[in-house]
């Protein structure tokens, strides 16, 4: 009985299957259990509440959106057909921009991007992104995804995933421990998060107490005098709560009755290494996302001789990588509905960032004598032509 569950279902001659795949679906989540890592913990504190995160998950989601895109198959490069006006206004409510924004933000946060196909027939009519923290993948005995399941609140609907052409297209970011979900940067740098935001709460507490810590209130009831009863004490610390703490109350002179004395306490030097911890944290943040700590104004990196130098590198390394994984996806997918090879793709001569670098490319390629018009056609990224020798 053992063997029987490692044993792989009869299949039809002409069905193609994994041979891992019966194992996948026994496969667990494997979900890090240092501290809260579900999406929603995560984008709430690495996106919501931290900076850093935020900078640069828009900067990498709206550079990736504004990205011109080009339309082409083996013949000919589009600039009508049914795939460009789909791409211009995917659904009633957002435009190219909005809705890939929100597509690169989903795969940045979770690590998984979900878009349904909406309509019958061929190409789909709308194109929606769906929350990645509301869809869970239901995965078949053969460990290949049977159906997706979207859910809010206690209303959920099925979408099933076994057909000729699924319904839904799964973009994810490579995970090395998980068969079906994608692995986020921000689960990465989830440890670096949390001490930059902790460091962002203990500056906060120190302007709080007029960036010092307490000193110490010194008791003198004179000889034979016992400590200070309860109501004194009490009355002390809301006096304190009340009156001299806050910004608003910093400088405000304190009024000590007799027998009490206040000593002020100040920090040394290695107190104050928080500062360069938070420095230091935030670029291990930029550095999982794959943002140049320049770019966000983080002090003290000296990577890239200058600003320049700093974006051609985050467009080649960071950008481009996503929106090629990402449209050669829905590319694939598109083609399952329409069965026309049209390629989405990003058009680098138009990007500024990458300028120089195409100009020397186009140069390098044009002065190749030995190179027939196809062969430099297809090194530029052009389309074959019908005066190509």
């Amino acid at each position: 009985m053992v063997f029987q569950l490692f044993r792989r279902a009869e299949a039809q001659p002409e069905q193609k299957a994994s041979a891992t795949g019966p194992l996948m679906a026994l496969h667990g989540a494997g979900r890090v259990a240092w501290s809260p890592r579900d999406t929603v913990s995560l984008t709430r504190a690495g996106f919501s509440s931290n900076p850093v995160g935020f900078r640069a998950v828009k900067l990498i989601a709206e550079a990736a959106a504004a990205l011109p895109l080009i339309f082409q198959d083996q013949e000919r490069r589009y600039d009508e057909h049914p795939l460009v006006s789909l791409m211009a206004r995917p659904n009633a409510g957002q435009g190219r921009a909005e809705f890939f924004e929100a597509l690169f933000g989903q795969i940045l946060l979770s690590g998984n991007g979900y878009i349904e196909a909406v309509g019958d027939g061929n190409l789909p009519i709308e194109l929606h992104v769906l929350r990645s923290d509301r869809l869970n993948l239901i995965p078949g005995d053969d460990g290949w995804p049977a159906a997706y399941e979207y859910a809010v609140g206690s209303r959920k609907h099925r979408f099933d995933a076994r057909g000729d052409q699924s319904p839904i297209c799964h973009i994810k970011s490579f995970h090395p421990q998980d068969d079906h979900y994608g692995l986020s940067p921000l689960q990465a740098a989830a440890v670096e998060i949390d001490v930059h935001n902790a460091a962002s709460r203990w500056s906060k507490a120190l302007l709080d107490n007029a960036a010092r810590p307490s000193g110490a209130f010194v008791y003198h009831g004179g000889e034979g005098a016992g400590g200070m009863s309860n109501d004194q004490y009490d009355r002390l610390i809301g006096e304190m709560e009340a009156n001299h703490q806050g910004a608003r109350n910093a400088g405000r002179p304190m009024l000590l009755e007799g027998g009490l004395d206040w000593k002020p306490m100040g920090f040394s030097p290695s107190d104050m290494e928080f500062q360069k911890t938070k420095e230091a944290a935030a670029r291990e943040i930029s550095v999982a996302f794959g943002v140049p700590p320049m770019l966000l104004g983080i002090p003290g990196d000296a990577t890239y001789a200058n600003y320049q130098e700093a974006n051609r590198a985050f467009y080649r390394l960071t950008v481009l990588p996503l929106a090629s994984k990402v449209m050669a996806a829905m590319s694939g997918w598109l083609e399952g509905y329409s069965g026309d090879a049209v390629r989405m793709g990003a058009d680098l001569d138009q990007i500024p960032a990458l300028a120089v670098e195409r100009d020397q490319h186009w140069r390098r390629v044009a002065g190749s004598d030995f190179l027939s018009v196809a062969e430099k056609r297809s090194l530029l990224g052009l389309p074959k032509s019908a005066d190509d020798e």
